[in-house]
């Protein structure tokens, strides 16, 4: 069975949920991690889904803001500690990200960790540089990458057809741009930005970062014949509300299903 199993749905300054995060699973024993968030609370989180660090082979970071890229440096920490160094870690970590993301990441790790965890760069932990439109092999699955056109950084999402022959689309944190209507039309499942609520655009105005409402994603979901959308990356002021008003505002504009997960849901695809 295929399944996400969700890190974080938080925006880079919640302070209730964690950063958007999430792990692709299937029937293979690695597993797939998007994002990092942006600490080493990406580590009790892991703890909390149950999930080995152990079992994370691939890793696929989007871009460098802060609340996605940070917690690398908590794995690589663990990783090492509690994993290789005792001879429990099999295989090598992958991580796919474009050029300017490696660069960053062996700064912070240069800038911030000691040699014994530098020295598994290159050598347990490998870098896979993509580039947009690129198709790699990740864990079992054919895996399109896919510049999102960030307006604020360089950001990659991808796509892939599941073992189940659903078609997934991750498109980061930024709001689906023109560019990109081809590649989510008919899609299975999307994954999209919800920074708010449509009646709260005035408030929150999430277009300044390029960031969406639940009812601009519902649209482009309604409009691209999307069959289930999944909306993440949202504010956490109103915590006990925010699962029923956005699931309520998607379905005004979305005739398919609408999924809006808590932190440490499992989605089965």
């Amino acid at each position: 069975m295929e399944k996400i199993i969700v890190l974080g749905t938080g925006w880079a300054m919640s302070e209730k949920l964690f950063n958007t995060s999430f792990v692709l699973e299937n029937n293979r024993k690695e597993k797939l991690l998007v994002d990092t968030g942006g600490g080493n609370g990406i580590l009790s989180q892991l703890e909390n889904a149950k999930i080995a660090l152990g079992d994370i082979h691939h890793l696929f970071i989007t871009h460098k803001h802060t609340d996605h890229i940070l917690g690398i440096l908590w794995i690589i920490r663990k990783l090492e500690f509690n994993y290789i160094r005792r001879g429990k870690y099999q295989g090598k970590l992958t991580i796919y990200c474009h050029s300017e993301l490696e660069e960053i990441i062996r700064e912070l790790c240069k800038l911030t960790l000691k040699q014994r965890f530098i020295d598994l760069l290159d050598n347990i932990i490998i870098f896979e540089t993509v580039k947009d439109k690129e198709i790699v092999t990740i864990n079992g699955y054919n895996v399109k990458v896919l510049d999102i056109y960030g307006k604020t950084t360089l950001q990659y999402g991808f796509k892939t057809t599941l073992n189940n022959g659903k078609t997934f689309i991750f498109l980061g944190d930024e709001t689906l741009q023109p560019e990109l209507y081809e590649e989510v039309k008919n899609a299975d499942y999307m994954c999209h930005d919800a920074d708010c609520i449509g009646e709260e655009a005035e408030k929150y105005t999430p277009e300044k970062f390029r960031h969406s409402t639940s009812k601009q994603a519902a649209e482009f979901a309604e409009n691209l014949n999307v069959k289930n959308l999944i909306l993440w990356h949202t504010k956490d002021f109103d915590l006990e509300n925010r699962q029923e008003k956005f699931i309520a505002d998607a379905k005004k504009y979305f005739n398919g299903n609408v999924i809006v997960p808590n932190d440490l849901d499992v989605i089965e695809l």
